[in-house]
């Protein structure tokens, strides 16, 4: 073992590769250092594109201070252990790579400020995988595999961690809030949660499984209708965002019930808690979904429309009914939500394989409209509903340009540099997925956000082509 150990640690020595990145904020090192500090920047660091599961995350960047994850290397699950080594707040903090797929990693960061704008300064040094043959097959291929992955890697970092900053200032004048999140460990309620952290606020999870020692969860079990209401004292903002999947397995009568149930149920459960509070929270949240206009063909459907005809819209109506009856003094904010683009999960998600293999192409005649929005507009444009004490009522969660579904097809096979002219026509889809495929693929919905804008939100992604090149890393 000690043989082997200096092999690797001499042609390390003599191998070493770097790679450094600079991103300029439009903040003092202070802010900047301070964002990194709190825990949700680990995961909003992530690539979108990455599908990594935070395993423990220490609450610092000091020396010994560790943060752990894992992520899929082909069929296995691989375990990253970063472990801090450097720590001199707000300058600098340095981590190495303890246990990962490298045979060394050293990341260094270094935050100088110059009138009030700081220049981050990643600097890493590294030994690729696999030693000798990795660095052969490095080296064959141009030094390109691996540093191809570290400017992808970097570029999503640089662009998180502006846009963040910029976001978060937008409301550095107001008070941070004290948080309850429901539905916290989803694709949304992740990266929220993770986003509001970076910003300051006291961000709490509320879980159906027992809370972990020394994390900010709290218990709750809504199927049951288990929730001690005296817990959610002291929260000035609670968010819902919890349910069954829709779109993960065919509807039978008994899943169809559990959709509408999960969602139903409990944001009752949460309503009539808050409706008994001594000090009621400034607002509550709760997600909804664009399916509550139903099947519309081309009509430009906004917050003023008229409901749909179905099942989603039947579930849609239940779901913000169950809150609608909360006192005045409590703002209320329903999220009617389109397509969330995520390279990790959703309906991007489960089309990215047949793209990426050359057999994608539209869903039935490819006329049907699409209203998508991107991950990052979600969680904005949640923030600014949550921060704008005059932001009330129902809101359309979507980009302002949606597409038709032929449109969506061809544009995600240019990103991907594949062709994307192999219909999936309408019978097979029914057949395959049943009436949930129908129903989320072939229908129609031309939904525009129109009370975001009159708000003055700025879309970061107003297209879809710079939505997904963001998301996919795909530049």
């Amino acid at each position: 073992f000690q043989t082997t150990y200096e092999i690797r640690k001499i042609w390390g020595f003599f191998n070493m590769y770097q790679y450094k990145h600079e991103t300029v904020v439009d903040a003092d090192a202070e802010s900047t250092f301070a964002w990194f500090e709190h825990e949700g920047s680990f995961c909003r660091l992530m690539p979108p594109w990455e599908v990594a599961e935070e395993v423990r995350a220490d609450d610092s960047l000091e020396v010994g201070s560790q943060r752990v994850f894992r992520f899929p290397m082909g069929p296995i699950k691989m375990t990253w252990v970063a472990e801090h080594t450097g720590y001199k707040p707000p300058h600098f903090f340095s981590d190495t790579m303890v246990k990962g797929p490298f045979w060394s990693w050293n990341h260094d960061h270094h935050l100088i400020e110059e009138g009030g704008v700081t220049r981050v300064v990643d600097e890493v040094k590294y030994q690729v995988p696999f030693g000798p043959l990795g660095n052969l097959a490095d080296r064959v291929l141009g030094g390109r595999l691996v540093r191809r992955r570290l400017s992808q890697m970097f570029t999503a970092r640089e662009l998180r961690l502006k846009r963040d900053m910029a976001h978060h200032s937008k409301f550095g004048g107001s008070p941070r809030r004290k948080i309850l999140v429901a539905g916290s460990s989803g694709m949304i309620g992740t990266q929220l949660v993770a986003f509001l952290d970076t910003g300051g606020h006291e961000v709490w999870r509320l879980v159906r499984r027992s809370p972990k020692e020394g994390k900010k969860e709290l218990f709750w079990n809504p199927e049951s209708g288990e929730l001690d209401a005296g817990i959610l004292e002291g929260f000035d903002s609670i968010i819902h965002l919890g349910g069954e999947g829709i779109g993960d397995k065919r509807w039978s009568k008994k899943r169809k019930s559990a959709i509408r149930d999960s969602r139903v149920d409990s944001t009752t459960l949460l309503s009539k808690a808050i409706a008994n509070m001594d000090k009621k929270p400034e607002v509550f949240i709760v997600a909804s979904a664009i399916g509550w206009y139903g099947d519309r063909g081309d009509e430009e459907l906004t917050e003023e429309s008229t409901i749909g005809e179905g099942f989603l819209p039947e579930v849609c109506s239940d779901w913000e009914g169950a809150s609608a009856n909360l006192p005045d003094e409590v703002r209320h904010v329903y999220l009617r939500s389109g397509i969330v683009l995520s390279g990790t999960g959703g309906a991007l998600g489960k089309m990215l394989l047949p793209f990426k293999m050359g057999a994608g192409g539209p869903m039935g005649n490819g006329k049907q409209w699409m209203s998508w929005i991107s991950l990052d507009d979600e969680i904005y444009a949640i923030h600014h509903l949550l921060m704008e004490t005059g932001s009330k009522g129902v809101y359309n969660l979507t980009a302002p340009n949606p597409v038709r579904q032929k449109g969506f097809a061809k544009t995600l096979g240019r990103v991907l540099r594949r062709p994307a002219f192999a219909p999936l026509p309408g019978f097979v889809i029914k057949i395959l997925f049943g009436e949930m495929g129908v129903k989320l693929t072939l229908e129609s919905q031309k939904v525009l956000p129109n009370r975001l804008l009159e708000e003055g939100y700025e879309f970061l992604h107003p297209d879809l082509e710079t939505a997904l090149q963001d998301t996919l890393g795909l530049w």
